[in-house]
C-alpha cells in the first residue's frame, strides 16, 4: 500500500512535520524511525524509551506529533496523555498501543490524545495517520475501533488463566506450581505468554488487565 499523498492533506501545506517518539523496544523504534525518516515531509527530532527522556525536546522544540507508546493500564495511560498535552499543548499525542481496550481507548481519548494506533500497523497507515494528526485531524486505528463496538475476547488459555488466577495471590513460582500440579517451568511458560499476549510488564498488571477485562 503506497502512503497517503501530503496534498491529500492541505492544511499542512509544504511544512514539515516534526515527530518525536517515544516507544520502548529499541528495534521497533529504530524500524519506524527509519520508515518515517524516509518521507520527505517528516523529520524526526528525537527518540527515546521512553518520554521521560523527551521532556526537553517537547518544551523546546515544539514538535508536531508525538507518537507516544501506552502500556495496557488505562489510569497510568491518562495521567502519562494528559502531561504530555500540560507540557507541549502545541504537539499532538498520537497513541501507540500493542492491544487497545475499551478502557485504554476511553483514557486516551479523554485525556486529550488526537489519535490512536496499533503497534502491528504497516508503515503506510503509520504515515497515513501522522499526516491527517498533524493536519489536524482524529485519527482512530480499526483495532481501537473494535475495542469500542465489541467486548475484548481473552487471548489467553484455560491452562494461562488457572496460572493467572493463582498468581493474583501474589504466591511465588513454586507455590503456584505446587497448587496446579504443574512443573516450575512450565509455570513459568505460561507466566512469560501471559505477559507477551497482555503486553502487560509484569503478572500483577496482567492480574489487573485480566480483571478489567472479565476474563479473570
Amino acid at each position: 500500500m503506497a502512503s497517503p499523498r501530503r496534498d491529500a492533506y492541505p492544511e499542512i501545506g509544504e511544512m514539515v512535520i516534526h515527530v518525536v517518539v517515544a516507544e520502548d523496544m529499541r528495534l521497533l523504534r529504530s524500524a519506524v524511525c527509519a520508515g518515517l525518516s524516509a518521507e520527505q515531509d517528516i523529520e524526526i527530532l528525537a527518540d527515546a524509551e521512553c518520554v521521560a527522556a523527551l521532556w526537553g525536546v517537547l518544551r523546546r522544540d515544539h514538535p508536531d506529533v508525538l507518537l507516544l507508546e501506552l502500556g495496557p493500564e488505562a489510569p497510568d495511560a491518562a495521567v502519562l496523555v494528559a502531561k504530555v498535552i500540560a507540557e507541549a499543548p502545541g504537539t499532538a499525542v498520537l497513541a501507540l498501543s500493542r492491544r487497545w481496550s475499551l478502557p485504554l481507548v476511553e483514557a486516551a481519548l479523554g485525556a486529550g490524545a488526537r489519535g490512536l494506533v496499533s503497534k502491528d500497523v504497516a508503515l503506510a497507515d503509520l504515515v497515513h495517520a501522522i499526516r491527517a494528526t498533524a493536519a489536524g485531524e482524529r485519527v482512530i486505528d480499526p483495532a481501537a475501533a473494535v475495542a469500542v463496538l465489541s467486548p475484548s475476547p481473552s487471548p489467553l488459555t484455560r491452562r494461562e488463566l488457572e496460572v493467572l488466577w493463582v498468581a493474583a495471590e501474589g504466591l511465588p513460582l513454586k507455590e503456584i506450581a505446587h497448587r496446579l500440579f504443574l512443573a516450575h517451568g512450565t509455570v513459568r511458560n505460561h507466566l512469560s505468554a501471559i505477559l507477551q499476549k497482555t503486553g502487560a510488564r509484569n503478572r500483577m498488571e496482567a492480574v489487573r488487565l485480566a480483571q478489567r477485562e472479565g476474563w479473570l
